[in-house]
């Protein structure tokens, strides 16, 4: 019976082709200090399958007629999903109070599209959802569509359930929480979230670089997703934005991720002591 513990971390050769594999399917850059790192999250895989080198694991998926599954399953062990419900709730506020209703103004065919990118174990796009229901005295008549995507299939799964607990709850008001949440008789730390706001939001598993994107976007949240990428690819990301998005959308990026020095299509904005994105020809009136 193997040890799985006791496997030895990545050696300096295995590390590089598997950063390599990684990087070519899903655009995340692993740096050699992530050795570790890497390691430790490989080892569930190696589990898995029953493999007891990460030589074989990575001969096994080289070797696959279709890799597409166990890329997946890579790709979900690898990313990183940490996150909670009005995390930055200032982007929210500006969501709400500004950008939605200025939508409302602009737009005709009334259809309010909104894509989470990246997003994670559900937290973002559900706060979106409050935030549309905050505001729904102006959206009457309209057609609310948010799509929430990500490369890990782990992490829908569980946002389709929408439970949560603990820290991911602990910034959402108690009115809220009231108002939109169930709490589960038989556990009471367990929040689970409302139909009214599920029905809001599809789930769908998306690679931002294999996969074709949503179009005709209103506004983007991919927040703290970036910082995953090398700047070619977070290049590559922008460009693709800016040709789903809206001429009056508006594109919102985690506090510590810029778009200075990788792209002139978007400008900054400040909504509401926020940072937001929006294309230029909204900043010059269209």
């Amino acid at each position: 019976m193997i040890d799985f513990s006791n496997i030895k971390r990545l050696n300096e050769d295995e590390f590089k082709k598997f950063a390599q594999l990684i990087y070519d399917e899903s655009g995340i850059f692993l740096k050699e200090s992530k050795i570790t790192l890497l390691s430790n999250r490989l080892r569930k895989r190696l589990k898995a399958l029953n493999l007891s080198e990460f030589s074989d694991y990575y001969n096994y998926i080289t070797s696959l007629k279709d890799k597409s599954k166990e890329i997946e399953e890579l790709l979900d062990v690898v990313s990183t999903n940490e996150t909670y419900f009005f995390r930055n709730e200032r982007q929210f506020d500006a969501l709400k109070d500004v950008c939605i209703p200025e939508i409302v103004k602009k737009k005709k065919d009334k259809n309010l599209r909104i894509w989470s990118a990246g997003c994670s174990t559900g937290e973002e796009p559900y706060t979106i959802a409050i935030c549309v229901m905050e505001a729904r005295s102006i959206l009457l008549g309209w057609n609310i569509s948010i799509i929430a995507t990500d490369i890990a299939p782990s992490v829908l799964e569980f946002a389709k359930i929408g439970r949560y607990t603990g820290r991911r709850i602990e910034k959402v008001p108690p009115e809220i929480l009231k108002k939109y949440f169930t709490q589960m008789p038989d556990n009471p730390e367990v929040y689970e979230v409302k139909d009214e706001l599920k029905k809001l939001v599809s789930f769908s598993y998306l690679n931002l670089f294999k996969n074709p994107y949503p179009e005709n976007v209103d506004i983007i949240f991919c927040r703290n997703v970036m910082i995953y990428f090398d700047r070619a690819r977070q290049k590559e990301l922008i460009a693709h934005f800016y040709k789903v998005l809206n001429p009056w959308g508006y594109l919102f990026i985690g506090h510590s991720e810029t778009l200075h020095a990788l792209s002139d299509d978007f400008q900054y904005v400040k909504i509401m002591d926020s940072p937001v994105y929006v294309p230029k020809e909204k900043v010059n009136g269209i």
